[in-house]
């Protein structure tokens, strides 16, 4: 045991040297780990609602295991984050922990980017981004699917005093509703009818056809909005951090003359 322990600590300590490579392969194997868990877990509750009630020891056994290497994984990203100094400011950020955190790190590389809108697109937040058939992929899949883990995550968190992007997304998903119930958006409803086959007896029929969105839609709008917000912020952090100077201003508030910048949390 003793030896273990040490063995576990010494891996700890190297995880400050994770390289990005190293650090994308622990956040996938994190979540995939987790979902083995869920799953093994769910046949287990199955198994005890049967007539026979049968034994699962095996199942429960590896559903721990499951468990145990999700919660190693996620202590040595832990220790990866918080040796950056952004990874510090995703870590104070009500939602972020040490694997969204981790994956991030792993997959923007602050010194390529000049823009947060750089890393909006590279996450696939941007729709005005088209990717037709046999071209290549215009963003990072795994970044965009953590980014939706972000959204969710800020959802969750939404009731918590702490949060802040949670906040902002239930702000933007009331108006985001308002506007939905105004029929500005309309076209796009309409659009969507042309564009894709969707059955007469389905829910989202039922909206489009009235010129409005789905309620699912809605609250897509609403989550990626504070995902991209958040976003906005990292840059700004990260980029001061990098360069020791102050990022350019976002085009909404440089070009547009936009009055309202909403503040970076946690900073300065």
């Amino acid at each position: 045991m003793e030896a273990l322990l040490k063995l576990k600590k010494d891996i700890k300590n190297a995880s400050i040297n994770l390289s990005d490579e190293e650090a994308r392969y622990l956040v996938d194997t994190y979540y995939q780990m987790q979902e083995y868990r869920k799953a093994t877990n769910n046949q287990c509750r199955t198994l005890e609602t049967t007539p026979e009630g049968e034994p699962h020891d095996t199942l429960g056994f590896f559903a721990n295991n499951f468990q145990t290497l999700e919660n190693n994984i996620k202590s040595c990203l832990e220790t990866y984050v918080k040796s950056k100094a952004v990874g510090q400011w995703m870590m104070s950020i009500c939602g972020i922990g040490p694997v969204i955190s981790a994956g991030l790190l792993a997959h923007i590389d602050i010194k390529k980017v000049e823009t947060a809108g750089a890393i909006q697109r590279f996450a696939g937040l941007d729709p005005t981004v088209e990717w037709k058939k046999g071209e290549v992929r215009p963003f990072n899949a795994r970044l965009k699917t953590l980014c939706w883990k972000i959204g969710e995550s800020f959802v969750k968190v939404s009731g918590n005093d702490k949060d802040v992007y949670g906040k902002l997304y239930l702000i933007r998903k009331e108006y985001e509703q308002k506007k939905n119930e105004n029929l500005e958006y309309k076209e796009q409803a309409e659009k969507k009818l042309e564009k894709f086959k969707i059955g007469k007896n389905t829910e989202a029929y039922k909206w489009y056809s009235q010129g409005m969105l789905p309620p699912a839609h809605i609250q897509a709008r609403a989550k990626r909005y504070a995902v991209k917000i958040f976003l906005s912020h990292l840059f700004s952090v990260w980029y001061e951090l990098d360069r020791g100077k102050e990022p350019p201003k976002p085009y909404a508030i440089a070009i547009l003359n936009h009055a309202h910048e909403i503040p970076i949390p946690n900073w300065h």
